[in-house]
């Protein structure tokens, strides 16, 4: 195999996330699986929550757009605990490298999530980036909403308004709210993909 051919099959893996011998994530078709361990030290898969409601969001804790949500305003906790109340499960997923920035251990993690209030059922340090490009996870926060029968049902943004602005967040609309409403009403997710922003995800080169 010619040097070129490695670099044009190397770039096609990442681009499609099928290295690993899974199909990238896609809107509208089975969210692919994947384990990963959480900070307290457990192994757990995707498919461990078959049948329920899953949130995935991709989070750095050192973010800007991160600290508007959390810190600053508490709107992502407060997102959480009102879908982790309904049965919602919610996971966090950090794809930054080590020794980058928000790239916490886990006892840093645990006092950032005390200090805001988090109610994520889990949380997962992805240092490799192969969660993060298996679902194309590109800024933080990205978040991406899993229906009980397994399928990707929305991929975006928090909301509609792409600022680091804290009063920006009651004018906004929180398009994880509308999509899990949408699937408790037993309705298609109305907005099912949106633009998301933020960081950009700190992978490894």
């Amino acid at each position: 195999m010619n040097t070129l051919t490695k670099i044009l099959i190397a770039g096609a893996c990442s681009l499609a996330a099928l290295c690993n011998g899974h199909a990238a994530a896609a809107v509208g078709q089975a969210a692919p699986d994947f384990t990963l361990t959480d900070i307290s030290g457990q192994q757990r898969a995707l498919s461990d929550f078959k049948g329920k409601i899953v949130v995935l969001e991709w989070v750095n804790p050192e973010c800007p757009f991160v600290v508007k949500h959390y810190d600053k305003s508490g709107n992502i906790p407060k997102t959480q605990q009102a879908a982790t109340a309904a049965g919602v499960v919610w996971l966090q997923i950090n794809s930054a490298h080590s020794g980058a920035q928000g790239d916490y251990d886990a006892a840093q993690v645990a006092g950032w999530q005390k200090r805001n209030a988090v109610a994520a059922t889990a949380y997962f340090r992805d240092q490799d980036g192969k969660v993060g490009k298996l679902y194309d996870a590109r800024t933080t926060p990205h978040l991406y909403v899993i229906d009980g029968g397994g399928t990707l049902v929305y991929a975006g943004g928090i909301d509609d308004i792409r600022s680091s602005k804290v009063a920006d967040i009651a004018k906004a609309n929180n398009f994880v709210n509308a999509a899990l409403a949408d699937l408790k009403a037993g309705q298609p997710v109305r907005t099912a993909r949106s633009q998301p922003y933020g960081c950009a995800v700190k992978y490894a080169d």
